[in-house]
């Protein structure tokens, strides 16, 4: 005890804590705030820290270390060199060049690795990073932590089923660096009512529809849709015929603000089926949205949207596109409105976080994008469409995987859900679009509040 008291004195010589008013990144005021990172320019320090959290894991099962970018670092690579178990590196982003891998270094499929972190506070963010460790075949069952907070994370991750171990808790350093006099008793009694009185981290409120700062008319008139009929769901017509498709159309029209063609799967398509499916959408105020994905040099896809068999400019409301190719060859879609697509639902997709800030930055600066494909939250100017929406099922042998209703409004503030098989291989299409449209605007309406 008295080997981790007098590190803990030496550290706060560094400034490891400072007392005051900080604002964390969960957006609490906090009386403290602590930042190990001065301690990589210790090397003793540093060298006492990996040995006590190295003491704390002895009986744990591990083959890697990782230490959580950026601060736990310096941590694991020094407890790599006192142990001898390979370190490998989990990147905060993808670069986008050399490996473009998001965990580096020397791993096989099934080997455990043992998480280094400087401070835990609510755990999210570190069940995040377990995430992506475990995307890479690599198992979690333990982690190392410098200080917990104290504040639910530690309880978060067991709930989960990892093993936590910690170095010091909050309480435990304010009492000892109060009875070292290096903390008053004024300030000492201001922290520890916060930590006896937490306050709840601010939720951050999802813009309503109505509120949403939409300029294009299409997705002007999609918000309209969807307040006149108390619906954000659009389907996904994935048939292969002219009759299945007018049929689905006839069926769900009443409760979806939009239908998601594949007009080049439609085996008999021609111009006297978009002729009735016009008549449809008008009758029932639906969207025609075409999910062609163009993805090319400007000028071939404005030669694939205005020439060739579908002549997809003459009809459609909505296209989906890749940013791919940069804003200007987003810019030849004239009188509709593009969906970009930067994230996709499917398993092992390569859209991964470099690539999908720089297509979001496209998407922000094009004046014809009125919304993107994507599963995460995005800017108010935009509308967001999540596709891979079940009820029931998480999942196809094709790499689909799937999202309940609660889900995305909720964690995504998702704008419109996109639903496919759900309701197209129903027993029942427009009760499966009734159940669809019912939960979709209920968790939305939730998710207001």
């Amino acid at each position: 005890m008295q080997q981790r008291e007098d590190f803990l004195l030496k550290a706060y010589e560094l400034g490891i804590i400072k007392f005051g008013n900080f604002t964390l990144k969960s957006g609490i005021e906090s009386p403290f705030y602590v930042d190990l990172r001065p301690l990589s320019s210790s090397p003793q320090l540093l060298k006492t820290l990996s040995n006590n959290l190295l003491e704390l894991v002895e009986d744990a099962p591990f083959d890697l270390i990782c230490g959580v970018p950026y601060a736990a670092l310096p941590m694991g690579t020094t407890m790599s060199l006192a142990s001898g178990v390979p370190l490998i590196i989990k990147r905060k982003e993808n670069k986008g060049y050399g490996t473009k891998r998001m965990v580096e270094g020397v791993y096989e499929d099934g080997q455990n690795c043992l998480l280094v972190e400087d401070v835990i506070t609510s755990g999210q963010s570190l069940l995040e990073t377990i995430e992506e460790i475990e995307r890479e075949g690599l198992k979690v069952t333990d982690l190392v932590v410098v200080l917990d907070r104290e504040q639910g994370g530690i309880n978060k991750l067991r709930d989960k089923g990892y093993r936590v171990h910690t170095l010091f808790t909050i309480n435990e350093v304010i009492d000892i660096l109060h009875r070292y006099h290096r903390l008053s008793d004024g300030d000492m009694a201001r922290i520890k009512n916060f930590l006896n009185n937490p306050p709840a981290p601010p939720q951050m409120k999802r813009i309503p529809l109505e509120g949403k700062k939409i300029q294009h008319p299409i997705g002007k008139k999609l918000i309209e849709f969807a307040l006149k009929k108390k619906s954000n769901l659009i389907a996904s017509a994935d048939v292969i015929t002219s009759s299945e498709l007018l049929k689905l159309a006839e069926e769900v029209g009443d409760h979806v603000v939009a239908l998601k063609l594949h007009t080049d799967i439609i085996k008999d398509f021609s111009f006297d089926l978009i002729d009735k499916l016009k008549v449809i959408a008008k009758e029932k105020e639906f969207l025609l949205f075409e999910d062609r994905k163009f993805a090319d040099i400007g000028n071939t896809q404005e030669l694939q949207f205005k020439e060739g068999v579908y002549k997809i400019a003459d009809w459609a409301d909505m296209v989906t596109a890749h940013p791919i190719a940069g804003e200007e060859s987003l810019q030849v879609f004239e009188h509709v409105g593009v969906v970009a697509i930067v994230e996709m639902s499917s398993k092992g997709t390569l859209t991964d976080d470099y690539y999908i800030t720089k297509a979001l930055n496209v998407a922000e600066n094009s004046s014809n994008v009125l919304g993107v494909v994507a599963q995460r939250q995005v800017a108010d100017e935009l509308l967001l469409f999540t596709p891979g929406v079940n009820l029931s099922s998480k999942g196809d042998t094709k790499g689909q995987q799937y999202n309940t209703p609660e889900r995305v409004f909720k964690a995504y503030h998702t704008d419109f859900m996109i639903v496919g098989r759900g309701i197209y291989q129903s027993v029942n299409a427009k009760e499966s679009a009734i159940e669809y449209q019912t939960a979709g605007w209920n968790a939305y309406l939730e998710s207001l509040n």
